[in-house]
């Protein structure tokens, strides 16, 4: 069966549909919804069968919805409408939300029903859940109906308010005056619910020292505070903010600029010049690993084993977080210790350098080149630690140079619903750096890493195991994949086989250092980078702009709108 996928970006959601939907043999094509005669060009090109739509922001036309079954994931229950489905949900504190297939016409959101699936919420940012809890529910559902569909048997259920399993309701669209922060009167659980709920997108629009911000990324503190409203500590990117009963951190903020484009900055560096008299009370990562407060970088050692969590926002690692977290792992591994774990995040593992705050340096290519050198730093010291075996404990998706950070590891597991991106090519033609040459190969062999980083398609955690780019996956819960990864480790540490495994991997790495040494991957990678940066092309500094400052897409990349090749 012939699928389009109609989307307004290639998002996590529709990533994960779009490996899962290839692994069971459709024939897929991608198309970027830019405007109506794009999307009805894209339908006469490809003759579908089914037009899945996971990411939408516009009505698909009524000529294609009245002439091809067109599938809409909505992400609220069965009879919920509107645009702030989810928003709305984290605001009343639900306790159950899901996600819902239907069929569009000519009304928003109020389509035939095809397939449907719930999830218990929990208190964590939009953006979180959606990656988590609705892209599970949403493979699921689309799974599902798409089953239903080909069966050609089954009849989607009208949608009718007078049902007992029809809970939802028409929402209008979340504005700022729901969103505003009253910081005389709001408890920080309330602040944390706003802030939630726009993560992602929009932010909270708040003022900040006499200037507009939106906020994202929050954290609750529970031993500051201070007179509510006010900017009371910082801590690495964040700043603390005290409320009427306690304090909340806020990681992100992007300023309020008319009839100028911005985008979200780490809050220390966006406010850098106004919090010159703000306190840093700062965390020592190895000593005072707590989750009750705001912690970029912490770790945790539990009898032989180690692990290193890296929570940083969206997976982006600039040059200080590098810097900070070689730093952290080197006192690591310099411990008693015979296995050390990297967690990297719940939502991310790692995402490779930091575009945003590359875009906002005085020099993008001076400060790109550092953060791609602080990189691999990083994953020299990884690469090359012999007094450990190392496991990459991928929880979250990872991209670009985070995939190939990961590659630096002895062992690499990811939960099974991860979505890979090993490849840079998308952000115009990057070369790449973090030792890929030596470790991708090395992992795959030279035809498939000739294929992942030239198809710039992302790939299942399965896909990933079957060409041994990782060791295993698991299809289990976070916490549940968290305590299989324990077990993991503590096997190994405990095992009769640590030693032998432990001389094997030093042997192995005399012997490659001796056939090439690593300082000449690197090398040679970076005279490829510094072409990227320096150099004559600008399509790296052309796409990080777009990319950071969202700009839509003109057109849809060939490697997805396969239709379009022809």
């Amino acid at each position: 069966m012939k699928i389009l996928i109609l989307t307004h970006s290639f998002n996590c959601l529709t990533q994960r549909l779009f490996v899962e939907l290839q692994r069971r043999g459709y024939e897929l094509s991608v198309e970027f919804d830019i405007n109506d005669a794009v999307t009805c060009e894209a339908v006469e090109l490809f003759h579908p069968d089914l037009i899945l739509a996971p990411f939408l922001k516009r009505r698909i036309p009524e000529n294609i919805w009245r002439t091809c079954t067109c599938f809409i994931v909505h992400p609220g229950i069965i009879g919920d409408r509107g645009p702030s489905a989810l928003d709305w949900a984290i605001m009343k504190g639900v306790p159950e939300w899901g996600v819902t297939v239907l069929q569009a016409n000519a009304e928003m959101d109020a389509g035939d029903i095809w397939a449907s699936k719930t999830f218990p919420m929990r208190l964590a940012p939009k953006s979180s859940i959606y990656r988590h809890e609705v892209v599970e529910a949403a493979t699921r559902a689309v799974l599902t109906a798409i089953k239903r569909f080909e069966s050609q048997t089954y009849r989607p259920i009208p949608l009718d308010y007078t049902r007992p399993d029809v809970q939802g309701n028409l929402h209008a669209p979340m504005r700022q005056t729901e969103r505003c922060i009253d910081w005389q009167q709001d408890s920080t659980l309330d602040i944390l619910k706003k802030i939630h709920a726009a993560d992602g997108s929009p932010g909270v629009l708040d003022s900040l020292f006499g200037e507009l911000y939106y906020l994202y990324d929050a954290h609750p503190e529970k031993k500051l505070s201070g007179r509510p409203g006010t900017v009371i500590a910082k801590r690495d990117s964040a700043i603390c903010r005290a409320t009427m009963d306690g304090a909340i951190w806020i990681g992100h903020v992007r300023p309020r600029k008319d009839h100028e484009s911005t985008f979200k900055l780490a809050a220390t560096s966006a406010l850098k010049h106004q919090l010159s008299d703000v306190p840093e009370i700062s965390l020592d990562p190895i000593t005072d690993a707590a989750a009750d407060t705001y912690q970029e970088i912490r770790f945790e050692k539990k009898h032989q084993v180690g692990y290193l969590y890296f929570a940083f926002y969206n997976g982006a690692m600039d040059s200080k977080q590098c810097e900070r977290l070689r730093n952290v792992y080197l006192k690591a591994v310099s411990s008693d210790i015979r296995v050390l774990v990297l967690m990297g995040g719940p939502d991310f593992w790692s995402n490779g350098i930091h575009l945003n705050h590359i875009e906002h340096a005085d020099s993008p290519a001076d400060e790109s080149w550092r953060n791609i050198n602080a990189m691999n730093d990083l994953v020299h010291a990884i690469i090359t630690t012999d007094r450990q075996l190392t496991i990459a404990a991928l929880q979250g998706n990872a991209g670009a140079g985070g995939v190939f950070l990961s590659l630096a590891a002895d062992y690499i597991y990811a939960n099974a619903s991860v979505i890979l991106n090993p490849h840079y090519k998308s952000m115009g033609n990057l070369y790449g750096s973090e030792y890929w040459t030596y470790l991708l190969p090395r992992r795959v062999g030279s035809t498939h890493a000739q294929t992942l980083t030239q198809n710039r398609l992302p790939i299942s955690a399965a896909e990933a195991r079957d060409m041994r780019l990782i060791d295993d996956c698991f299809a289990l819960s976070p916490r549940d994949f968290t305590k299989k990864i324990a077990i993991i480790a503590e096997t190994l540490a405990a095992g009769q086989e640590f030693s032998s495994c432990l001389q094997q991997k030093i042997q192995r790495r005399q012997q490659e250092e001796h056939q090439k040494p690593l300082h000449s991957y690197r090398e040679e990678e970076l005279q490829r980078m510094q072409l990227n940066f320096y150099g004559f092309d600008p399509s790296y500094h052309v796409a990080r702009y777009h990319f950071v400052h969202k700009i839509p897409y003109g057109w849809t990349p060939r490697y997805l709108a396969r239709h379009r090749r022809r």
